[in-house]
Parts: C-alpha cells; structure tokens; sequence
C-alpha cells in the first residue's frame, strides 16, 4: 500500500473546497487556513514535480513519454515520504500506451473521487476556462478531450487526459484494485458534516465532531470568496473573473438553455441516473 491519497475529480467538482476542507481540519488551528498555502501537495499533473521527480525536463519529451514516467513519478513520491500525501488530480484513471495505469496503484493508498452535477459543472467549467457554456458541454461529451493539451507555450502542468465527463467518473470509481469513496457535491452542501465526517472515517483520522465543525466553518464559500478577493487565488485561470464564483447547487438552471440541457442528458445520462442526478424517469434532480 502506498501513502498517497488521491483527490480526484473532473475539473470544477468541489476539489478545491475539499482541499480547504481537510487542510482546516488537519491544521486545526485558531483561524481559517491560507487558500494560497494548503496542506496537500501539488496537483498530480505539476510540471515542476514531474521534472524534479524524473531528472529530464518534460518539455524534452513527447506527451506519451511523459505519461510513460509519470507512475514511477509518484512511486517515487509515496516511497519519500513517512506521512501520507493527499494530492489532487484531474485526470481521468488512465493506461499509458505501455499498458501501465497512469496513476501508479503501487502509490495508492486510497482515492477521494468528488462527483458534481455536469449541468453545474458546465457552467464553472466554462466560467473558470473563459468560455461558452456551449463549447463547454460539447467538450465535456467529447473522450478525446484533455486539459491543458495546448501547445502555444510551457504551461506549468502537464496535459490531462478528461475523456467524457461519464467517462471520466467512470474510470475512477469502477477501477479495480483500489480504495475509493465517492463524495457528492450536493451532499457536502446539503449535510456537510455527516458527508465530511464520512470522509475523515475513510481516512482513517480522528472522528473528532467539534474539528469537523470547525473546519468546516472556516471552509465556508464566503470565506474562500473574502481570501480570494483580498490577496488572490494562485489557481485561478488569468482570465477567469474570480475562482470561487457561486458554488451553488442548481445555478445551472440559470446559464443552460434547454438545447444544452437536453445534449447533457444524451451524452452524460448513464452516468447522471447512477450518481442521482437523473430519475429513472430522465427528470434532473437538482
């Protein structure tokens, strides 16, 4: 087993907050934690970590080379440190061409797979990447699309291979051979301490009610909205207004038109009636 616990999720499905969340929680300190100076480690796809980890520069290598390294990269990672590691990641569990998972099991000691309504999700998604919401949906139906895929200049994370959102949840949650407890973004706003409280259990940490109502205090959206604004997000897309927007369940009701709630439906329905975002019925939820 190793000790790398994996935030994993599609991009814009509450990581960020569960992030604040266990940094509150594992600090359990006398005010809110710096959302500029979490306490989890880079993001899996850091570039910086990867050349650090490698000894070659990934701009000296082609996008199937560096998926090739990065397994060995987080082995490395887990076999260094005697604590465990919680790192988020936004790709999509997949195999490198040498048949290898890209996200090394041997380093895993559990995974955090956080799952949103994609009708939310495409909204922010299109938001934080300064976008239509068309383009979004269509990109968000596509299994060939990747973040950070372009090759204009050195970006400071690797690509990261989405697929389709159904896909992309698919991949996580139905792997074999690994931990994984799923999270809903609506039931961390609907009941956040019971759903955190479940996580701390997942992670084997002190089920302590009174730090995990702190933490989730000092995590609360207004918080993260007031930080933000008066020194910043490092995270935050340089085009994107802000990246703690609303971070409500159902907002999309106001962006979608019904074209794009209807394309959602077609390509991520499957998914959506499993997670509870569609009824048996094809009527959303929330």
């Amino acid at each position: 087993m190793g000790n790398i616990i994996w935030l994993a999720s599609y991009p814009k499905s509450g990581n960020t907050w569960m992030r604040i969340l266990l940094t509150n929680y594992l600090r359990d300190g006398d005010e809110p934690a710096d959302i500029n100076a979490l306490d989890t480690g880079p993001i899996a796809s850091a570039r910086h970590a990867f050349d650090e980890n490698v000894g070659v520069e990934a701009s000296d290598l082609t996008e199937e080379e560096i998926e090739r390294y990065r397994p060995y990269v987080y082995e490395q990672m887990s076999a260094a440190s005697d604590q465990t590691l919680y790192l988020k990641v936004h790709d999509a569990f997949t195999y490198t061409d040498a048949g290898y998972p890209l996200i090394s099991k041997r380093a895993t000691r559990g995974v955090l797979y956080l799952v949103r309504n994609p009708m939310d999700v495409a909204a922010s998604f299109a938001h934080h990447s300064h976008c239509s919401v068309e383009k979004m949906v269509r990109a968000m139906g596509n299994e060939r699309y990747s973040f950070v895929a372009k090759s204009d200049r050195l970006h400071n994370q690797l690509r990261q291979r989405l697929l389709t959102w159904s896909g992309h949840v698919s991949s996580w949650v139905d792997e074999q051979g690994i931990d994984v407890h799923v999270v809903r973004y609506e039931d961390m706003q609907a009941n956040p301490e019971a759903t955190f409280a479940q996580v701390i259990r997942f992670l084997g940490l002190d089920n302590d009610l009174a730090r995990i109502r702190k933490a989730i205090d000092f995590s609360r959206f207004d918080r993260m909205q007031a930080q933000e604004q008066e020194k910043g997000f490092g995270e935050k897309m340089p085009k994107a207004e802000s990246f703690f927007r609303k971070g409500q369940v159902g907002a999309w009701r106001e962006q979608l038109t019904g074209d794009l709630i209807d394309q959602l439906v077609t390509d991520q329905g499957t998914v959506m009636k499993r997670f509870g975002y569609l009824s048996k019925e094809a009527k959303l939820v929330y």
